[in-house]
């Protein structure tokens, strides 16, 4: 069998073009970005225990496991990072919270962030890695979590430091920047059905699923340094409640910013300056 033959057998049982591209580089230990590559080697013989064992991917990705737990990698805002079963598998729209922290900590010498639930440490590595003289804190409540994120700190060489504790409590204040893509999908929601690969407790919050949200607000202004920022990443339909609350926490300047989609995934606000 073929390099094509492999890929075609695999996109008629039902997968993705680039699950199966990706899945099919994996096997032969290559980058998931080097697509263009099976285009050139479309004709190259695949060897029959490379075929099984991207027949056993194949069949694993049908059935609901992201493709990121299977190859063990996923990329996030440049970086390369190791994700499994212990953490979310990192969406790219998340990038767009990273865009924002940076954006309000632009003409911040040696901000302090906090990360809040940081699971592989995509974010809190992110910022660290754009700002190298910030002091970058990484928070979860799963050790396994952070098992996950301190090992990709240690691969990319990033000096992010961690906790573990829920949200804020035990932590000192004066930050620059709380970020977070907290769990925000309700607990009855029918597109967790979807999702049953990944840790419930990271996606999932209360029945209207803002529990998180709500303490995470109610926490951040006795933290946040004065003119620092909350951002906070949501739901779909939820910027209106996340902004209400943010109003009613007593921070100011609050605002939105759109997905990859164009949808508004990430509200935020400022918390007011000394006068």
């Amino acid at each position: 069998m073929t390099l094509q033959q492999a890929l075609s057998t695999a996109l008629s049982q039902g997968l993705a073009r680039i699950d199966a591209q990706i899945l099919l580089l994996h096997v032969l230990g290559r980058a998931g970005h080097d697509r263009a590559w099976l285009i050139t080697h479309d004709t190259d013989a695949l060897p029959p225990a490379l075929q099984a064992q991207f027949e056993a991917l194949c069949q694993r990705r049908r059935a609901g496991v992201p493709v990121a737990y299977l190859t063990g990698r996923k990329a996030f805002y440049g970086l390369e990072l190791q994700v499994d079963e212990r953490v979310l598998d990192p969406r790219p729209d998340t990038e767009t919270l990273v865009d924002w922290a940076l954006e309000v900590l632009a003409h911040q010498p040696a901000p302090r962030v906090v990360d809040l639930g940081t699971g592989s440490g995509a974010i809190a590595l992110a910022l660290q890695q754009q700002r190298p003289d910030a002091l970058v804190l990484a928070v979860d409540a799963s050790t396994d979590a952070l098992i996950v994120a301190q090992a990709n700190a240690t691969h990319l060489g990033l000096p992010v430091h961690f906790h573990h504790g829920h949200w804020l409590q035990g932590l000192a204040g004066g930050f620059d920047a709380i970020v977070s893509n907290p769990p925000y999908i309700a607990a009855a929601d029918p597109h967790l059905a979807a999702l049953t690969h990944e840790p419930l407790a990271a996606l999932a919050s209360g029945a209207d699923g803002l529990d998180d949200l709500r303490s995470i607000i109610a926490q951040a202004p006795a933290h946040l340094a004065p003119g620092g920022w909350l951002l906070l990443e949501h739901g779909h339909d939820q910027a209106d409640t996340v902004g209400a609350l943010l109003h009613a926490a007593g921070l100011e300047q609050v605002q939105n910013r759109k997905d990859l989609a164009g949808i508004v995934r990430c509200s935020g606000g400022q918390k007011p300056t000394v006068k």
